[in-house]
Formats: C-alpha cells, sequence, structure tokens
C-alpha cells in the first residue's frame, strides 16, 4: 500500500507539471497557486530537488514591485476559470496575476529544503530566494499590519486560503453586493456544489474584488477601501513561524545585516497574536477589524500555535483541550471547524472538512514541542484518510470521503514529504 501510494503520489505531481510550475489540479485550478506551490516544492524535494527550487523560482517570478507574491499567477488564460486575469485587471509584467497574497509558506520551505541538503548549490538557490522572501514579509508587515500590532489581517477570504471559514460569515454579511457584476462560476462544473462555497458566499467575494480593482490594486488604498478587514491566526502564526526560519537562514546564509529587522518582525508578531486570544471561546479566533467581533468557534488555526512556537501553557493547555474534545466527535483529525459549531458542515470546502497541508502544519508543530501522540494521531488520521479516499483536495473528518478536485498536487506532495513512512529530501 505505501509503496503504491508514493508512486501514485509521484505521478500526480508530474502529471500537473506544466514545465516549472506545478497546477493544484487540472480543470478546477488550472493555473499557479501560491502555497499550493510551496508545498509541491517540499514534495519534489524528495526525488528531484533541483525541480523543488524551480517550483518556488517559478512563484516567485510573479512577485510585485511592492514584494507581494500573488495568490494566482494568469501564466495562461484557461476560460474553465473565474475568475481569471480580465476580471482582476492587474497590471504585473510579464502576466498577469490576482491582486492579493495567500498564507506565507515559502520562507519555511526554502528553509527545510537547505537544511537538508546544504549544498553549495543549495545555498546557491537559497540565496537568490532570499532577498525576494525578505520583501514578501516586509510586505506583509506593511501592508497587513499597517497599524503595527502584530495581528495580521488580510483583505479577502481568499487571502487566508480557508475561503469560506465560518468566522468569515459575520464580516462578509456587512459587505454590500448591490453593485456587483453579472458572472458566471465555473467550480461548480468541476465539483458538485455541495462541496463549495455558496451563491451568497461569491456574492460577496466579488464585491470584496472589485473594491481592489476600483483602486487599481494600489496597496494602501486596498486596505482603506476593502469592506472586509479581517485579523487572521492563520496567517499570523504562519507568518510568524516563517519569520522564525527567514531568520535562521540569514544566520546560516550571511545575511546579516536583515538579522535585526526580522528580529524585530518576530518581537511583533510575538506580542500581537495576544490580540487575537478569545477569552470567552479559549483559543486564537479571527478578529473583524471593522467590527471588532471575534470568531465564535474554533478553527484549526487554533492549533497552529506550536507550530508558530509559542509555548505558553495558558495557550496550549486550552488548545490540547480542544483538540480532545474535538478528537472524541470526528473519525479523523484535524477538522478545519468545531463540529461544535452550528456552521460546520462536513463535506463543505473549510467549513469542516479535513486538510492534509493544514494538518502537517498542526503536527509538526506538536512534534516539535513534544507532544507527539496527538501529532501522530494527526499523522495517522492523514494518511489513513488518503488510503481510504485516495489523493483528494480534502476530506470528511466524519467517514473520510474525498472531496472537492482529484489528483491533487499538494496532497500528493505532503504524502512524500510526512504522511510516507519515507520522506527524506534526496539531492537530484
Amino acid at each position: 500500500m505505501g509503496a503504491s501510494l508514493k508512486r501514485a503520489a509521484h505521478d500526480i505531481l508530474i502529471g500537473n507539471d506544466l514545465g516549472g510550475y506545478t497546477v493544484p489540479t487540472k480543470g478546477l485550478y488550472p493555473y499557479q497557486w501560491n502555497w499550493d506551490s510551496v508545498f509541491v516544492a517540499l514534495g519534489f524535494a524528495t526525488f528531484d530537488l533541483d525541480r523543488a527550487w524551480r517550483e518556488l523560482e517559478t512563484l516567485f517570478e510573479g512577485q510585485w514591485t511592492d514584494g507581494m507574491v500573488p495568490h494566482i499567477l494568469f501564466r495562461k488564460n484557461d476560460p474553465g476559470y473565474f475568475p481569471g486575469p480580465s476580471v482582476w485587471q492587474t497590471s504585473h509584467e510579464p502576466f498577469p496575476t490576482s491582486g492579493h497574497s495567500q498564507p506565507p509558506v515559502a520562507a519555511i520551505a526554502v528553509r527545510d529544503m537547505f537544511e537538508k541538503a546544504p549544498t553549495d548549490e543549495n545555498a546557491e538557490r537559497a540565496k537568490g530566494l532570499f532577498p525576494k522572501l525578505m520583501a514578501f514579509h516586509r510586505w506583509w508587515a506593511t501592508y497587513r499590519d499597517p497599524s503595527g500590532e502584530g495581528s495580521v489581517a488580510i483583505i479577502h477570504p481568499w487571502e487566508s486560503g480557508r475561503d469560506n471559514l465560518p468566522d468569515w460569515d459575520e464580516p462578509l454579511s456587512l459587505v454590500d453586493v448591490s453593485r456587483i457584476d453579472a458572472y458566471e462560476r465555473k467550480d461548480t462544473t468541476h465539483v458538485d456544489a455541495s462541496m463549495r462555497p455558496l451563491k451568497q458566499d461569491y456574492d460577496r467575494y466579488m464585491a470584496i474584488l472589485q473594491s481592489g480593482r476600483a483602486v487599481g490594486w494600489d496597496p494602501h488604498k486596498v486596505v482603506e477601501n476593502s469592506p472586509f478587514l479581517v485579523a487572521d491566526p492563520a496567517i499570523t502564526m504562519i507568518l510568524l513561524r516563517a519569520n522564525r526560519d527567514l531568520l535562521a537562514l540569514a544566520e546560516r546564509l550571511g545575511f546579516q545585516r536583515e538579522r535585526v529587522e526580522i528580529q524585530g518582525w518576530i518581537a511583533r508578531l510575538e506580542r500581537g497574536v495576544a490580540s487575537l486570544w478569545n477569552e470567552t471561546v479559549q483559543a486564537y479566533t479571527t478578529k473583524n477589524l471593522r467590527s471588532g467581533v471575534f470568531g465564535a468557534g474554533v478553527s484549526s488555526a487554533a492549533f497552529l500555535a506550536p507550530f508558530a512556537g509559542i509555548s505558553d501553557p495558558k495557550v496550549l493547555d486550552p488548545m490540547r483541550n480542544h483538540f480532545d474534545r474535538i478528537a472524541g466527535k470526528v473519525t479523523y483529525m484535524v477538522p478545519s471547524y468545531d463540529p461544535d459549531y452550528e456552521g460546520f458542515e462536513h463535506m463543505r470546502y473549510w467549513r469542516g472538512p479535513v486538510w492534509a497541508v493544514v494538518n502537517y502544519m498542526i503536527a509538526r508543530g506538536l512534534r516539535e514541542q513534544g507532544d507527539t501522540l496527538r501529532a501522530e494521531r494527526v499523522r495517522q488520521d492523514t494518511a489513513n484518510l488518503v488510503a481510504k479516499s485516495g489523493f483528494a483536495e480534502y476530506f470528511s473528518p466524519i467517514d473520510g470521503t474525498g472531496a472537492g478536485g482529484r489528483s491533487f498536487s499538494w496532497t500528493a506532495a505532503v504524502w512524500l514529504a510526512w504522511v510516507s513512512p519515507t520522506h527524506a529530501v534526496e539531492a537530484a
């Protein structure tokens, strides 16, 4: 079983490779996606390290002059996807992109790939990416934490990578949809509508997109004008982890002048993440910066605290209690949202399903802080989901049914890099 799944995962990455960049899956997602490519690189690194570096290098070909790495790179126009480049109307060269970003996981992968094979050649590849990573992290600090408080905000649910999380319901309810352009979704022609966001969600997604387009995607004006501005614990904790890895890279690669700036980012995020602690829920939750309203339930982001390097027992003890409570209610961990919450839907995108890449980050953090039993529960559940339902985009935490896209690149990649018993990085 393990050998056949390893071959299948390998074949998925090769099959979704369009020549230096990888699509998440053909049809549903026909372009290069930001954080998908980073996890894909970790998968490629298990059998072709040169190709892994190339995945990250092609991703940063889409970087804007202000440092932002967009969430979609439109290297070609595919009429089977909406919203495409004609809707976003960005001015990036040499190819169009979307107008906002996605979770900043790239520095984490660069450190992993370099430290597992610290050759001179890989050092040069890492050094080539380092200034681009600095610019990307500086963009987050400048444009998504403009107050300097250390809780990172998003201007669109898509920027979080967790599009229809129940915690977006309240801030999305405040978005005016009376002037949105007519549009035709394409996602529901590829997968069942019951697995995707609702039309009312898409109406609001388009209204937010149009607000960014109206100001020419100017990063200051986007934040000022977006009807949606929400501090996100997942982005905040992923960026905190990524900054720690970026600091380690600076020290290993000889970028001494950059160390002070990175240390400042880390200190700011360590202070700011406390503002997302929800005393009522006893977990880190979202916070609507327009209304001040906190998220109502526990999302999988709450379990990223160890991954971010947070070790305070006042935080981790309640987190473990939530973990154990939720583990008693589902068959497979970790659901993207608390099954005790009324917004939970076990098959609808980010309202409940298990995502292998989030499980990877959660389990890695747990293991790094010595919580090996819970880490292994997450890894084994992920293995069982893939064995049961293949390399699906996401899975039901209740019965393990695969959902969304199939032959999915990042699910295959985390199998190779983490879930599989043999996942050592091998130099090409």
